[in-house]
């Protein structure tokens, strides 16, 4: 189905004549755009999407279902006076993403109403189609190609920013356009960062690395999580790495069609709290991927009511993290099936890697 047709549907339920993309995630998913800086305006009847001089001829290879137009004096304002153009009554905008200082100029430059919609693109963009569940596979083999290439070639006295490097050069190498995510590459008691982004730090004979990496490929992204041990770390590491593994594969048993975020959330703290962990694992145990790195549904926020659909692809991600000791997370991209989930990543290992 034509993205623009599922938008109309998603326009007429919430009542608006009009509509106004500037995310440039979603401009991009409906349309095929690949520039930024640039709009779509929507009705029932019409599509056009709006940009500047930089980018009016990559648009017209891209772009087939919707005009293009040049605006010269600011995109917000000119898609204003085009929904008037229009005859539009009712214009929704996006709430989650539109600045005040933008709304300001747009409801400067519309008698229409202005309608605040929430992530009305970002719902479409939950069900994933069979071609976007190929590239989203595609990134997912480029990350773990990349994996592969990390466990051949770290070894102490590298720096984690060193690593981190050769990681998204190689990844380039494999057909990436970018890394999903500035990469992680966490060592020693820097594991306990659940965000510990590379920097300087030298890797050490014994240390535990959290290395959280994706590969963007096509506009679909991976994000996947390995933790291992360059050398023989604190046995204390082992025993939490073997809780965090059962709490992976429990979170993923119940990934099915109409579970919802929270019965995820407690399927991977069951094995962890059990242990006696639970104050180490504090943030969402997964989040829809795509065209952006944290999409909907997923074990967090406002998604913990929400059940999951078949064409989600979602994280697993469970984690301890002791201060001053180090952490464990292991990552892997589930997509959700008619009749249940089929992993798109690779099973970790059940104990911890010794390199």
């Amino acid at each position: 189905m034509s993205k623009f047709k599922e938008l109309r549907a998603a326009m007429a339920a919430k009542g608006v004549d009009a509509v106004i993309i500037t995310d440039p995630v979603n401009v991009s998913y409906v349309s095929e755009f690949s520039g930024d800086e640039s709009g779509l305006v929507v009705t029932q009847t019409q599509a056009a999407l709006v940009t500047d001089s930089r980018f009016v001829e990559a648009a017209k290879g891209e772009v087939h279902d919707a005009d293009i137009v040049l605006h010269t004096k600011g995109l917000v304002p000119y898609m204003g006076q085009m929904v008037d153009d229009w005859g539009a009554k009712t214009v929704g905008f996006e709430s989650a993403y539109m600045t005040f200082e933008n709304y300001d100029a747009l409801r400067k430059n519309t008698k229409a109403e202005l309608v605040p919609t929430w992530h009305m693109v970002e719902q479409i963009r939950e069900i994933k189609s069979a071609d976007e569940i190929a590239l989203i596979q595609k990134a997912v083999d480029i990350a773990q190609a990349g994996y592969e290439h990390v466990i051949a070639t770290i070894k102490p006295g590298m720096t984690e920013q060193q690593v981190a490097t050769d990681l998204d050069f190689f990844m380039r190498g494999q057909g990436a356009s970018a890394v999903s995510f500035e990469t992680i590459v966490a060592s020693g008691y820097r594991s306990a960062l659940p965000h510990g982004f590379a920097v300087d730090k030298v890797i050490e004979a014994g240390d535990v690395i959290t290395l959280d990496w994706g590969a963007l490929y096509k506009g679909y992204m991976s994000d996947l999580t390995r933790t291992f041990a360059v050398g023989t770390p604190d046995p204390k590491m082992d025993e939490v790495y073997k809780i965090v593994f059962q709490a992976n594969q429990e979170m993923a048993d119940v990934m099915n069609p109409g579970t919802l975020g929270k019965t995820m959330q407690a399927a991977a703290h069951r094995a962890i709290d059990a242990a006696g962990y639970k104050e180490y694992f504090g943030h969402g145990a997964g989040h829809g991927i795509g065209r952006d790195i944290h999409e909907g549904p997923g074990a967090w926020g406002q998604f913990m009511e929400t059940p999951i659909l078949p064409g989600n692809v979602l994280t697993d991600e469970p984690g301890i993290y002791l201060p001053g000791i180090g952490g464990v997370r292991i990552e892997d991209d589930i997509l959700i099936t008619a009749d249940g989930h089929q992993r798109m990543s690779q099973v970790a290992p059940a104990e911890l890697l010794h390199i």
